[in-house]
């Protein structure tokens, strides 16, 4: 089987542009209580007031990857082709990936580091958001 085969790259890849902006939105409104439930300050995350722009390249590629697998599972778990996903089955598996991969493992992680509670449900909150906002457009496009 050859993963690759009739994927849509652009519908992947709209699927993570519009999460990326998602995340703009998110963190712009709740940036300041991300940035107490992580327990730093802004000059802390971004001294001199630069900010490295690795971060947008990292979280831009794990978008993509992200957007990739919502369009295979859902294809493999709905054994549809690639031109017969559904929206409402992309949601449905996306929002699966989220509870039984995403927040479990950010739940974990956060607990054994000691994070707080608000920190996980910040970053869970805007995790959910992208893996419906991946579901949909992957549903409309794919």
């Amino acid at each position: 089987m050859n993963h690759f085969a009739d994927i849509n790259w652009l519908a992947v890849v709209l699927a993570a542009v519009a999460s990326m902006a998602l995340g703009m939105g998110w963190y712009t409104i709740l940036g300041n209580q991300w940035m107490r439930a992580l327990g730093k300050t802004k000059e802390q995350i971004m001294p001199e007031g630069k900010g490295s722009p690795m971060p947008f390249v990292v979280a831009g590629i794990c978008q993509v990857v992200m957007a990739y697998f919502v369009l295979l599972l859902t294809r493999a778990i709905m054994a549809t082709s690639a031109t017969d996903v559904q929206m409402l089955d992309a949601v449905i598996v996306a929002a699966h990936m989220w509870v039984g991969f995403i927040m479990t493992g950010m739940i974990l992680n956060h607990t054994y580091q000691g994070q707080k509670l608000s920190l996980t449900i910040i970053d869970g909150g805007y995790l959910l958001g992208v893996m419906i906002i991946q579901g949909v457009v992957i549903g409309l496009l794919a």
